[in-house]
């Protein structure tokens, strides 16, 4: 699984001539998209895109709350990561293992647990080509 995702990586990344910058949000992550790409396969009736974004989380660090418009296919390149999605209980990953997100699932918990050293992750998803965010902030409900 994990050669099938690299290799999906790299062919997206040669594919869409390296799309390269970076994004940090007002939180603890910081995003760079490598690469974006159309595809042909429609995802619910809707014409797709895939984008693919290393995100780098620092020691201690946590990202906001934040939904996803498509499924979402994570690689752990570096570090732990600790997930946490809808009302699951939370996970941990470390480095070399992977992760499904659903489409729309409350991303409620993205953070580096280690008090030392940077967790990294390539994400890949699969999106409507006419979504204006891959992340989608979560508003706070009163």
């Amino acid at each position: 699984m994990n050669r099938i995702l690299l290799s999906l990586g790299f062919g997206v990344v040669l594919g869409a001539g390296a799309m390269s910058f970076a994004h940090l949000h007002n939180d603890g992550e910081a995003v760079k998209v490598l690469a974006a790409q159309n595809i042909q396969e429609k995802v619910d009736g809707k014409e797709a895109k895939v984008t693919v974004v290393e995100v780098t989380i620092e020691p201690g660090q946590s990202g906001l709350a934040h939904r996803h418009p498509g499924p979402g296919f994570v690689y752990v390149l570096e570090g732990e990561y600790e997930l946490g999605i809808d009302d699951q209980p939370t996970k941990r990953f470390k480095a070399g293992e992977t992760f499904y997100e659903p489409t729309g699932c409350l991303h409620r918990v993205s953070k580096n647990p280690a008090a030392k050293g940077k967790t990294r992750l390539i994400a890949f998803v699969v999106h409507p080509r006419d979504a204006q965010e891959v992340a989608i902030p979560e508003t706070k409900k009163h």
